[in-house]
């Protein structure tokens, strides 16, 4: 690789980088954290100019920074895929950056120079990042003590993530009825009935377990500020020195802390109110049981339906294999949507999801050969 190309690749991932950083930090709901990733895209972007001032001295034509475009992909993995996992293959693309193009020596010394300059900011952006997902400050850890008590404390999920499993548990459940029937009757219009039974039983079942998962997030919710009630009237000072905690992990000193926590001791009501909306997160938006129970219910119907559309057409061997290409493209697609969560390759996800779907419908239809 030519320098030129050395020097055009590193830029392109600088750009790259400050703009995922960007697109992570407006997700971060904690003010430092958010404030360390941008100051992390405004290192990238020094980064970004150091490289474009030694390509205009070597004759390097600059490109225009809009030039390098973040994919959908990876726009929708920066929206919806967890936050730690995000920062952790953010580390990892650093981390194989370094190796790919900071450490190989180039032919031009000036140029080597600037690179392990960089290299060298790059180690401490991995050390930061590593930092926000493992390593704690005191303050953490002794809250952690108190909280690994309160173990009844919980955290819910996205109604996003639910609808692609809930159309992948759909499309499974169902792909391996149609099978195993069609193995059974060669096809007929049996298949059918049987698959939209199970289509419409997979998917009344997944929208009223998302229902009544949901109300019980809720009511557990409600229990939990209850005991955090108990908590606050049982243990005061214990309570109080864990909202100092907070205050403290918020950039508040220990003494100012702990006074701020005396007075807000002094109203339960206020205290519990606190203590709650950091512990809990109450105030937060909650999860809406009947937003869950048509997610749910509607994506695992509509993956359910797929593998039986064919047998709405026809019959016999035709609708068989239609059922079986249908089937195997929306397993695939289903495990390339998962990947958004997973921040796995795309491909990887769906030939999973593929070859999972091969076991199953194989399995189901040679069961259903032994009943022919």
């Amino acid at each position: 690789m030519t320098v030129r190309d050395r020097l055009l690749q590193a830029w392109r991932g600088e750009v790259e980088a400050g703009a995922m950083y960007e697109l992570i930090a407006q997700r971060e709901r904690d003010p430092g954290r958010a404030e360390l990733l941008r100051r992390l895209a405004t290192a990238e972007s020094g980064h970004r100019r150091r490289l474009e001032t030694r390509m205009r001295e070597l004759g390097i034509a600059v490109p225009d920074p809009s030039t390098v475009r973040i994919s959908r992909r990876q726009r929708l993995q920066a929206r919806l895929a967890p936050l730690d996992r995000l920062l952790a293959a953010r580390e990892a693309a650093e981390s194989e950056e370094v190796d790919d193009l900071y450490l190989r020596p180039t032919e031009d010394a000036e140029t080597d120079a600037l690179l392990h300059e960089i290299r060298t900011d790059e180690g401490s952006h991995r050390i930061a990042v590593a930092e926000m997902q493992e390593e704690e400050p005191p303050a953490q850890v002794r809250l952690n003590r108190i909280l690994s008590r309160e173990s009844w404390h919980r955290r819910g999920a996205g109604w996003i993530s639910g609808a692609i499993y809930g159309a992948n548990d759909g499309l499974a459940a169902v792909f391996g009825i149609v099978a195993g029937v069609s193995g059974a009757t060669g096809g007929s219009s049996f298949v059918l009935t049987a698959g939209v039974a199970g289509a419409v039983s997979s998917a009344l079942s997944m929208a009223t377990g998302a229902f009544l998962a949901e109300r019980s997030e809720q009511e557990v919710a409600a229990a939990n500020v209850e005991r955090e009630r108990r908590e606050i009237a049982e243990h005061p000072e214990e309570e109080k020195e864990e909202l100092s905690l907070f205050y403290q992990l918020k950039g508040l000193d220990p003494a100012a802390a702990d006074a701020l926590a005396e007075r807000e001791s002094k109203d339960p009501e206020a205290m519990l109110r606190l203590m709650t909306a950091e512990e809990l997160g109450a105030g937060q938006e909650r999860g809406d049981p009947v937003q869950a129970a048509l997610a749910a219910g509607i994506s695992t119907g509509v993956g359910a339906m797929i593998p039986v559309i064919p047998f709405v057409f026809t019959t016999g061997t035709r609708a068989m294999v239609l059922a079986a290409v249908v089937s195997l493209l929306a397993h695939f697609a289903v495990g390339a949507a998962k990947s958004l969560f997973t921040l796995r390759s795309w491909w990887s996800s769906g030939l999973e999801m593929t070859l999972a779907g091969v076991i199953v419908g194989g399995a189901t239809y040679g069961i259903g050969l032994l009943f022919a």
